[in-house]
């Protein structure tokens, strides 16, 4: 059998994949430091839009390879600005590309690594809108088994969900008629930016720009989305919704909650209720109701299924009631704002990231490759979906949505990058 030079060094026995980290923040800093500990991976290659995050990445991932006795980044595989990722992509010196760049620059920068035929792990959401989701999905197209496409949904891999939607889908519920799930979250919280620019504002504090970030259904409960799907088989048909910015004092324009109810195949409803600032009791959570019982997880508490076919996972903690504030959900001395914006979670998504890099790697060096293009689409439209009716205020669906051709164009949106060349 004969190999691309450029999977070799990911299929031989003892050489590490090498990674390119496209965005060198928070999540993409932990990310890939969670896949360095956990699989057979090496972080050789970063770039960024800044240069402050560059050195931070540089002194993080070279002070893990002096510990595990390995050379750190060569300065030669540090690219900043505009055009980094493209110089990225281009490395003859990696093997994959993790993109952890601000929602809005996802479609470009999958559409450059699908180009460049690198492995990709991709964060989610794939795009904030519909025309980028379209953008995804044609991208996928050309993956045509040649690597892995992987796109963040890590829920999907934490093992207790595994088991509660096996059982669903082999009929532990019987037929399904609704179902609710709700994501309730603190603010995500930046500290004083003086002395920039307005743009470079949106851009470091992306969580809050709704064109940027997509807003707080498209970028953290598309995860309950994208659940929910997986647990119906299907994407919605249509969604109706409300919601607004009542209580947010920062400087963006996110919405604060949003109250959605999609309609899915066979006329199962379903409400998703997002809230999402200040001091709120963290917790996410998803119920299905259907002729033979109910099924319920949470990110901490109960996993799983009471009725006619009971099981519940050895690991729930118990009703999540009786839990106050962050206690429960963080680790000693852990900054809840700063861990959630990370995304980092404990009880039943102990193991979802890492799980999840596994298994990504796994379809690597086994040659048995991924594309979840269309998964990571699906989804990102479902959330859409639901803005785009919360947002307009009446019902909207799915088939409206994808002719709509709805457009975040950056451009258009007052986002020049070239201002940072």
């Amino acid at each position: 059998m004969i190999l691309k030079p450029q999977l070799v060094r990911g299929t031989a026995a003892n050489s590490a994949i090498r990674i390119g980290l496209l965005g060198c923040g928070n999540r993409g800093t932990l990310v890939a430091t969670s896949f360095v500990n956990h699989t057979n991976t090496r972080v050789v290659a970063l770039a960024d839009l800044f240069q402050d995050q560059l050195d931070k990445g540089r002194q993080h991932f070279d002070s893990i390879a002096a510990k595990n006795g390995y050379a750190g980044i060569d300065p030669k595989q540090m690219f900043r600005g505009p055009k980094a990722f493209q110089e990225l992509v281009n490395s003859g010196s990696i093997d994959m590309i993790q993109i952890s760049t601000p929602d809005i620059f996802h479609p470009e920068h999958l559409e450059a690594a699908v180009k460049a035929g690198k492995h990709i792990y991709c964060e989610k959401p794939v795009a904030v809108d519909v025309t980028g989701c379209k953008r995804v999905m044609r991208a996928g197209e050309q993956v045509q088994n040649r690597f892995s496409l992987d796109i963040g949904f890590q829920l999907r891999s934490v093992p207790p969900y595994i088991e509660l939607v096996r059982r669903i889908h082999a009929g532990a519920l019987g037929k399904i008629a609704c179902g609710a799930a709700y994501f309730h979250s603190t603010g995500v919280f930046y500290p004083p930016r003086p002395n920039i620019s307005p743009l470079e504002l949106r851009i470091r504090n992306f969580f809050w720009d709704r064109v940027i970030g997509g807003d707080i259904i498209v970028d953290q409960s598309i995860h309950l989305i994208d659940l929910c799907n997986w647990m119906l088989a299907a994407h919605p048909l249509k969604a109706i919704g409300t919601g607004g910015r009542k209580v947010r004092e920062d400087s963006g324009d996110c919405w604060d909650h949003f109250d959605v109810t999609y309609t899915y195949p066979m006329d199962v409803h379903l409400n998703l209720n997002s809230f999402q600032t200040g001091k709120a009791l963290f917790d996410a959570s998803i119920r299905m109701f259907g002729a033979k019982g109910t099924a319920e997880l949470h990110y901490e508490g109960v996993v799983g299924i009471y009725g006619d076919q009971p099981w519940e996972w050895e690991g729930s903690a118990g009703p999540t009631s009786g839990k106050t504030g962050h206690a429960n959900m963080y680790a000693e001395g852990e900054e809840p704002s700063a861990a959630r914006a990370a995304g980092v979670f404990h009880s039943a998504l102990e193991h979802a990231d890492t799980e999840k890099e596994k298994a990504f790697v796994d379809s690597i060096m086994s040659g048995k490759f991924h594309n979840q293009a269309v998964l990571g689409a699906e989804s990102a439209l479902s959330a859409i979906l639901g803005r785009t009716a919360a947002y307009t205020g009446r019902e909207t669906t799915w088939d409206e949505l994808l002719a709509s051709n709805q457009t975040y164009d950056p451009e258009m949106e007052g986002i020049d990058l070239r201002e940072f060349e």
